[in-house]
This record gives structure tokens, sequence and C-alpha cells, in this order.
């Protein structure tokens, strides 16, 4: 596997690049996006799918947002060129022949931005997947009561203190009631402590024939993921996210979708919205990923 840091040449903002050592005609790309507040180097250990670069043919890219404040997030007016335009160099660099299809994965805001993407004309044009961890769900999921990064004062929160998530004060609502355009697999990974409860129906999955979903045996992680919210230790709470630490995830798929879509939805048992994935869900979902149709040759050349 490679390595680097590039550079966007266009603005000289630099992103995370690997690859495997060898390029097939069957490599899937990914572009992966950090959550608010958050980087690409958090990101990049969060959802290690880099690791797996060589064992599954794929390139990621793991860029880091723009804007700074009140917190660094993804926003269309300073990003999204930049993000058309690292896929861009990375397409030319790798060469369109070799890839098989191509995948927007973003944890947190950054899978509410790429839910936003699939709606501008580029992406969905070009667009073949879509992940979304912790990120918002197609169709209904309730979230929690005490959804939300936890008070991080000095002094406990002051009663009836608006709870500091969104840039106005108001608690994040994950997700998009409606469907998107772009005709696009997805996968939905959540932690158990985040959500009221799974919806064991799919509007995405009937809108593309699915049958009802199927539980695949649960995935056993006996190590625990790499990264976690550091700046909440200690006073995190279980929806938001605790130590990172082994655990089990109960998979669920949705079969024959048409034209081979994979549609699937994951829980992590007894885990939040910051734990960073272990090693095997990990490799379930980029499992997933790679196992999905593509067009990315002829939508990216």
């Amino acid at each position: 596997m490679r390595h680097e840091t590039a550079v966007d040449d266009t603005t000289g903002r630099k992103y995370y690049l690997d690859q495997p050592d060898e390029l097939s005609e069957n490599t899937t790309l990914v572009l992966s996006l950090h959550g608010g507040g958050s980087v690409g180097q958090w990101q990049h250990a969060y959802f290690p799918i880099h690791e797996h670069a060589d064992s599954h043919d794929v390139v990621v890219i793991t860029p880091s947002a723009a804007t700074k404040e009140p917190f660094r997030h993804w926003a269309a007016d300073a990003d999204d060129a930049h993000l058309q335009a690292v896929v861009g160099q990375v397409v030319d660099r790798i060469g369109a022949t070799n890839l098989s299809s191509f995948w927007l994965a973003g944890h947190s805001q950054g899978s509410m931005t790429s839910r936003r993407l699939l709606g501008t004309d580029w992406f969905a044009d070009r667009v073949d997947g879509w992940l979304s961890l912790s990120g918002g769900r197609i169709g209904a999921v309730e979230m929690v009561p005490d959804f939300g990064p936890p008070w991080r004062g000095d002094t406990p929160r002051p009663e009836g203190t608006p709870r500091p998530e969104g840039t106005d004060g108001r608690p994040i609502r994950l997700g998009d009631p409606g469907l998107p355009e772009a005709p696009v697999s997805f996968i939905f990974a959540t932690g158990e402590h985040e959500v009221v409860a799974l919806p064991d129906t799919s509007p995405w999955a009937e809108r593309f024939g699915a049958g009802p979903r199927e539980r695949r045996d649960d995935i056993v992680d006996s190590e625990p993921g790499g990264i976690y919210d550091t700046l909440s230790e200690g006073r995190s709470t279980p929806a938001w996210g605790l130590m990172p630490r082994p655990g089990r995830a109960e998979v669920y798929v949705y079969p024959g979708a048409d034209g081979g879509r994979v549609i699937a939805d994951i829980v992590r048992i007894d885990k939040g919205h910051t734990e960073g994935l272990e090693p095997n869900i990990t490799e379930t979902i980029v499992d997933l990923m790679v196992s999905a149709p593509g067009q990315a040759a002829s939508r990216l050349a």
C-alpha cells in the first residue's frame, strides 16, 4: 500500500491519498469525509479503509474541510470545487480505465455533506455508492433524546443552556427525509446508542425492488477501533461515544435490488457516535462496497 500526503494543485490544500501497490481494472475509488469539528487525520483513523487498499483494491482520498469557525466543517462554497478537483486529479493519476466504482463515505457531517453532494450535478453523475457512517439514513431513523456532544465547559451545563451541537445552538438532526435522485448503492452504519431503533424496512430498498431485509452473521471484533473523541474524554455519553473497545455488529442486507445495488444497515452494538470502527467490521463494510456494481470508468473518464 502507498500512503502519501498529496496536494491539490489548484488550491495548495493537502489531503491523504492511499492506493494499492499495483492497480487493476477493478479498483474502487473512495472519497472519505470527516465529521464536523474533525480533520482528515481523524477520519483516516476512524474509518481505516486505507488498510485494505491492497487486499480490496481501493484508492482512498481523505481531505480536510477549509472552514474552521465556529468549528471545522464542510461548506459548499469553500469545499465543493476542491473536492471535485482532488477527485479529478487522482483519476488522472491512476487512470479512469482502472476504476470500477466511485463511493462517497462520510462520518456525521461528512456524511450529510455526501448526501448534499449527491444533489449536485457533478457528483450525481459520477458516484456509484454512498456509505453513511453515523450520518443519517435514507429513510426515517430517530435519534436518542440526548444525542450530541457533551457539555465541554469547566462547570456543569447551566440549566436552560442551549445545546452546542449546531452553529445556531439547535441540536443536530441527522438525515434527510427525501430520497436522492442519484441511483446509488447505500450502506448505513450506526452505533446502537445513537438511535432509538433501526427501522426494519428501507424506502431505498423499496425503490429498487429489493426483498425484505436479511440478517447476516454478526461481526465480532476482539480488537478496538483506533480513535475516539479525546476532547470529550471523561465527560462523554454512550450516545456520543466512549473509549474504543472490542465489540459486535449486526449486519442487515436487502437482497435483489435492481442492478445488483448493495443496500445494507449495520448496527454496532454498545457503541455511540465517535468510537473508531473496529478491524473486522471495517473489512465487512469494505467487502460490501467493492461487491457493488459501478460505472466509474465511463463516468470519470
